[in-house]
């Protein structure tokens, strides 16, 4: 998949925009001796004392952040950060078991992103029996087809192809990026 364009913006800043604190982050006198009340954006990813990453993004929240990411350990916890207005919460934990297990149980997946329970995008290596085939003859052509997926991209090398035509040809080495119930994009492997 390309690189999304926040990233290529965000990677030369990191280390200028980050500070590490070493005093006690859930004051509001630390925390404005830094001058995050200047700041656009604020992740707390405290992982193992939730009081303290509840108290700082209260604080974020109190001092005008416009927007802040926290880190959530479970549910519960998550659900507290969205009530007290956190932009964005994030489950790493929880987020990396579930694409870990789902990748485990498809070989050819390299990354998934889970959209319902039982509906995902992956990215899969192109299987060996499918090398030197078009899209339409491995019945990869609409939801209705063989494999019951939509082809969203079709990745070679650096080359991406959204949308890829039925007559465009598999070579070994190429990733497709499908859609469709979880249990549909497995069959694809076996």
């Amino acid at each position: 998949m390309a690189i999304d364009q926040s990233e290529t913006r965000v990677q030369p800043l990191m280390g200028q925009v980050t500070y590490p604190v070493a005093g006690d982050a859930t004051s509001e006198s630390v925390l404005a001796e830094l001058g995050v009340d200047n700041m656009d954006i604020a992740v707390v990813a405290i992982g193992a004392d939730v009081q303290a990453n509840i108290m700082v993004s209260v604080l974020l929240k109190t001092m005008g952040l416009p927007y802040i990411v926290a880190r959530a350990h479970d549910e519960l916890h998550g659900a507290t950060l969205e009530r007290i207005g956190c932009n964005k919460v994030v489950h790493p934990e929880a987020e990396m078991g579930a694409r870990l297990a789902h990748n485990l149980f498809n070989p050819d997946a390299q990354e998934y992103m889970e959209l319902t329970e039982s509906y995902g995008i992956s990215r899969i290596r192109v299987p060996d029996r499918f090398a030197n085939m078009t899209l339409r003859e491995t019945g990869f052509t609409g939801v209705r087809d063989k494999y019951g997926v939509s082809v969203l991209a079709l990745k070679r090398g650096d080359e991406i192809t959204l949308s890829p035509d039925p007559d465009d040809g598999l070579l070994p080495g190429d990733i497709l990026v499908v859609a469709g119930r979880d249990e549909l994009v497995d069959r694809i492997s076996t």
